[in-house]
């Protein structure tokens, strides 16, 4: 299977929870950059990111995988929860490099996270592993001129003003987030009652 993708998006995050604007930069990306898969990735410990929710790296890599339903070229991987640490996305471009040693591999990112590339562990090497897909995000402000070259593309698309930590909110708010996460997604939260008791 991984000799017939020529061209694999990857996309990693918290998904914390994962929700329809993750589902539209992939999919968008996918479209846009004629890529055979997409692989979201879930974090198992976001570097860029302090502090716990309610929800498990599991609980996160289960709604990933309900999100992604009824797409086939939306796949799920849990290699940085199998990697357990924190979760640097150099190390998860070499597992895929790995992975599909023959195929072009593109590392999708929104244009918020193009601004602190320069701070990720080992941007060069990312850099020389795989090309960069940029989706432009709402209020991202100007993008990194050091970066624009034949190795970053960029992707238009719905600019939708959704976060997790938005939904997050939401919930321990008690509002409804009905259509910001698939309908699956949204079970799996109250089933499990995640985010309303966050402190």
């Amino acid at each position: 299977m991984a000799q017939k993708l020529k061209r694999v998006g990857v996309f990693g995050g918290s998904f914390d929870p994962p929700h329809i604007g993750h589902l539209v930069i992939a999919e968008m990306a996918r479209r846009a950059l004629n890529l055979d898969a997409v692989y979201l990735v879930p974090a198992y410990q976001p570097p860029h990111k302090e502090g716990s929710h309610a929800s498990t790296a599991h609980d996160r890599l289960a709604m990933t995988k309900l999100s992604v339903l009824g797409n086939a070229e939306l796949k799920v991987s849990d290699v940085e929860l199998r990697r357990k640490g924190i979760s640097y996305t150099v190390d998860t471009v070499r597992t895929f490099r790995k992975r599909f040693p023959t195929s072009d591999l593109f590392l999708i990112i929104g244009s918020d996270s193009l601004r602190q590339f320069h701070s990720w562990k080992s941007p060069a090497e990312i850099l020389a592993k795989v090309s960069l897909i940029v989706y432009r995000r709402p209020r991202s402000g100007r993008t990194n001129a050091r970066l624009r070259s034949r190795n970053v593309s960029f992707v238009k698309g719905p600019l939708m003003d959704i976060s997790s930590s938005d939904i997050r909110n939401r919930i321990q708010r008690g509002k409804s987030i009905r259509y910001l996460v698939r309908d699956n997604v949204l079970r799996f939260i109250e089933k499990k009652n995640l985010y309303s008791d966050m402190r």
